[in-house]
């Protein structure tokens, strides 16, 4: 004979768990491409830094030597 479903009996229902793994799933569709922004913003503000290092480094250069490094 099969049980019927009782109250106090504990764990998940595979509709429940399959609607967490639904939920999971579209937050982490919204989060991915939000975080491939964050990262690519990351990138040009570091290569916005080192561009600025190194005119600092030409400039340095200029004023020791009084022309600009070949090449």
């Amino acid at each position: 004979m099969l049980k019927k479903f009782r109250k106090d009996e504990k764990g998940f229902t595979l509709i429940e768990l399959l609607i967490v793994v639904a939920i999971i799933g579209i937050l982490a569709a919204i989060a991915i491409p939000q975080f491939a922004k964050y990262r690519q913003r990351a990138f040009d503000a570091a290569s916005q830094s080192d561009m600025k290092t190194v005119r600092t480094e030409m400039e340095g250069y200029f004023t020791d030597w009084f022309h600009y490094p070949n090449g």
